[in-house]
């Protein structure tokens, strides 16, 4: 967000930031109760309440720099707090069969994009751009209901990560040959260097990143005299990675998720609780925040509206299909988390939308038709992810513990009651 904008914010209306803030995070989490109430995950309600009170219901609040610069940091710092509770080694160990699904889950539903809109009668660059904002599952709405659930280390659950990783990148690579196509010229060596560079990043962070890290902290922490020495390093070491990941190409949020799982076996409890804390304040705006972006105006015509659902079967079935088939082998249960974990398009697919959009290459109907996409898929997702993870008590990356705590103070009440 650009300093200039935000202090002219502040003096021409000092108290926008606090209403806007207030408006988002307590509908957010208010949503998020009420979905609970009703036995839904907490994310959906969330993002229905960015909807509710956004341009396409009641109007209380629009999109604005502010309001995307923290919905982006609360997804980075999810993705932080996702990556201290996975282990290096483990998701190196499925990297393969990761690898696999990540492939099949980009070119499934490319092609059923890019096929549905040449049915259509859509121009062949909108077709192959809608199928491009089709590929990219959102990790942070799998991430933060995995999460939710406390189930980040089981195997299905660390082939859906290790698999939005690597489908990040190719999903750069797909952008990037789609928006060269855009152009009328196709930079070979260009795509290649910018694969290059994703893929070494990527896997540099996860191969050697543990060990480093681990010297890292151990030294500044003896040298340091702040009080929360490992907490700052942690954040340094956060934000370099995201700024690293953006440089060579993927997301921030790829390079965020890498620095937490670099640190996830050398950082203590008070740095995950720290981080746990700030996801807690920041994720509401991400949530709500997809909500804020949909535009129910664009569905004034049938056609457009029929072509929403047929897009949106294409996106959750393709996606299904796609990374169900590369996980056969698995069993059962883990063919159906890891096809359901990879349906959610969320903010990938809008920014492809928002990049088409501006190169004037999606028209506006179209453009309504993918966020809607990205929006409903993302909010089928979690409760489908709630059905095939049914486990009776796990309550978070923390539910061991809050369990053991509960237990505890029991047994104290009920000690004290003898005497």
């Amino acid at each position: 967000m650009d300093c200039s904008n935000l202090a002219s914010l502040l003096l021409a209306d000092p108290a926008r930031i606090p209403l806007s803030m207030l408006i988002v995070f307590g509908c957010a989490k208010l949503g998020a109760e009420i979905a609970e109430r009703l036995k839904q995950p907490g994310i959906v309600g969330e993002i229905l309440a960015g909807v509710i009170v956004g341009p396409s219901a009641l109007g209380w609040i629009h999109p604005d720099d502010l309001l995307r610069t923290l919905a982006d940091l609360g997804v980075m710092f999810l993705l932080f707090r996702v990556g201290l509770e996975v282990k290096a080694p483990e998701m190196l160990r499925l990297g393969g069969r990761a690898a696999l699904v990540a492939a099949c889950g980009v070119v499934v539903p490319f092609l059923f994009g890019w096929g549905i809109l040449l049915a259509w009668g859509r121009p062949s660059i909108e077709a192959v751009f809608t199928g491009a904002a089709m590929v990219a599952t959102s990790v942070g709405i799998t991430a933060g209901v995995l999460a939710a659930k406390g189930v980040l280390n089981e195997r299905a659950s660390q082939i859906i990560l290790a698999a939005a990783v690597i489908d990040d990148v190719l999903g750069l690579i797909v952008l990037a040959i789609v928006g060269s196509m855009a152009h009328a010229r196709v930079n070979v060596l260009e795509i290649a260097v910018t694969a290059a560079l994703a893929t070494a990043f990527v896997l540099i962070v996860a191969k050697w990143g543990t060990r480093a890290a681990a010297n890292s902290v151990r030294r500044f922490v003896a040298r340091s005299r702040l009080g929360e020495a490992e907490f700052a390093l942690a954040m340094v070491i956060l934000f370099a990675c995201s700024l690293t990941a953006v440089y060579t190409g993927v997301a921030a949020i790829v390079g965020a998720f890498l620095a937490g799982m670099a640190l996830s076996e050398t950082v203590e409890q008070r740095v995950r609780d720290f981080a746990h804390g700030t996801t807690e304040l920041l994720v509401p705006f991400f949530l709500a925040g997809i909500g804020l972006n949909v535009d129910l105006t664009a569905f004034r015509e049938s056609s457009t509206l029929v072509l929403t659902v047929v897009i949106l079967l294409a996106a959750i079935v393709s996606k299904f299909i796609g990374c169900s088939v590369a996980s056969l082998g698995l069993g059962r249960t883990d063919v159906l988390r890891i096809g359901v974990g990879m349906i959610p398009r969320g903010e990938v697919g809008m920014v492809v939308a928002q990049i088409g959009l501006g190169m004037g290459v999606i028209s506006r109907p179209i453009y309504g038709v993918v966020v809607a996409m990205a929006v409903a898929s993302t909010l089928v997702a979690p409760p489908l992810l709630a059905l095939v993870y049914r486990q009776p008590g796990a309550h978070g990356p923390s539910g061991e513990i809050d369990r053991a705590i509960h237990w505890r103070d029991n047994a104290l009440r009920r000690n004290s009651s003898a005497q």
